[in-house]
């Protein structure tokens, strides 16, 4: 299909105000953390690295970014375990309420932040009086971080089809043999971009944290949220989000470009 000049152009033109605004805010957060203010100003007065040596010394920066690691690895771990698993179970078996089973799973990810924490705050307290930890986060950052692995490996299984398992179970393999043979050497990559999508996406979360984190629990974006205002703590702050902000593009660039890889083969 051909467009036409004027649209092309317009096109252009709408795409480059949206990446403007999504991207100058993050630039302007990057300068800021080399700039010699206390305080968000621009443009900034002057430059130093000063903020970057405290940052990177500050015992509470550094316990936050403990935690969101902790919490993620977990989570995620957890999320390839089960989403794998009711991914196979959706494709590849038929049963009733299959496709509710798909949508409940699905649901998580779509429904707004704050409508999750309060539910999982309310599960966790109230009906199942289980204190708050950062095992409640845990738990809370698997309930989404599920979705983008079991959309990644169920897509590829719709791909891959029956055909070599079945072949694989004519010739005598057992369930568990074909699936350590046949099944998971072709989910590999889409296990692997689904990790690093569900570690990035636990890392930065902060709503869902907020309601699940117990006293002493504090994640990387909560430490952001508490330190943002107060005096001589800005500079930091921006060091900190440039930081997340690099954390958060490295597993998403290295998923993107495996899922690109598969789609050519």
């Amino acid at each position: 299909m051909r467009l036409s000049r004027p649209f092309r152009i317009t096109l252009g033109v709408i795409t480059t105000v949206i990446l403007v605004v999504v991207y100058v805010p993050l630039l302007v957060v990057l300068v800021n953390s080399f700039s010699t203010s206390t305080s968000l100003t621009w443009p900034p007065p002057g430059f130093t690295l000063e903020w970057w040596g405290k940052a990177f010394q500050s015992a509470g920066a550094l316990d936050a970014v403990g935690t969101s690691i902790v919490v993620a690895l977990v989570a995620t771990a957890v999320s390839l375990v089960l989403g794998t698993l009711i991914s196979l179970a959706l494709q590849r078996f038929e049963f009733f309420g299959r496709e509710a089973i798909s949508l409940l799973v699905i649901l998580p990810i779509a429904l707004p932040g704050i409508i999750t924490g309060i539910a999982l705050n309310n599960f966790f307290r109230t009906i199942m009086g289980v204190p708050l930890s950062i095992w409640t986060v845990v738990i809370a950052h698997a309930t989404f971080c599920i979705v983008t692995v079991f959309n990644n490996v169920i897509a590829r299984l719709r791909r891959l089809g029956l055909n070599l398992e079945e072949a694989s179970a004519d010739l005598g393999a057992g369930v568990w043999t074909t699936f350590r043979l046949v099944t998971f050497p072709q989910l590999r990559s889409a296990l692997l971009a689904g990790g690093l999508l569900a570690f990035a996406l636990s890392f930065d979360e902060i709503i869902v944290t907020t309601f699940t984190a117990g006293s002493g629990v504090t994640t990387l974006p909560i430490f952001i949220l508490n330190n943002m205002f107060r005096p001589n703590q800005a500079p930091i702050v921006s060091v900190i989000a440039v930081v997340l902000v690099l954390v958060s593009i490295i597993p998403i660039y290295i998923a993107q470009r495996l899922s690109g890889e598969e789609q050519r083969r």
